[in-house]
């Protein structure tokens, strides 16, 4: 099932190649859980420190039959998401987690 994908970029211009990898990672949680019906990915820069360039910030908003699951990968509490592509496999990894609570719930 396609799932309605949505990226907003507020503070830069997202290449092919990140929605590329954002693409991949939706397909790799709708194989995981079909009933997605949609999915909003933000992205956000923020100026970093002037040795170590910026920081980047990803939420994810998914819509689930009766839920909003929503991650929030915040620049300040991980250096990692020095690196876009890391933040987005993160914040996918984190949404993953919530979506298997999710479904174990609904299986009880």
């Amino acid at each position: 099932m396609q799932v309605p994908l949505q990226i907003i970029s507020r503070s830069f211009s997202v290449t092919p190649a990140i929605e590329t990898a954002i693409q991949e990672k939706v397909e790799k949680l709708t194989q995981f859980f079909d009933r997605i019906t949609n999915c909003r990915v933000t992205l956000e820069s923020t100026a970093g420190r002037h040795q170590q360039g910026n920081l980047y910030q990803v939420r994810i908003d998914l819509s689930v039959p009766g839920k909003e699951i929503i991650v929030n990968r915040n620049s300040d509490a991980d250096h990692s998401h020095e690196d876009l592509y890391v933040a987005i496999r993160d914040s996918f990894d984190a949404a993953k987690r919530q979506l298997q609570d999710y479904v174990a719930l609904r299986q009880a």
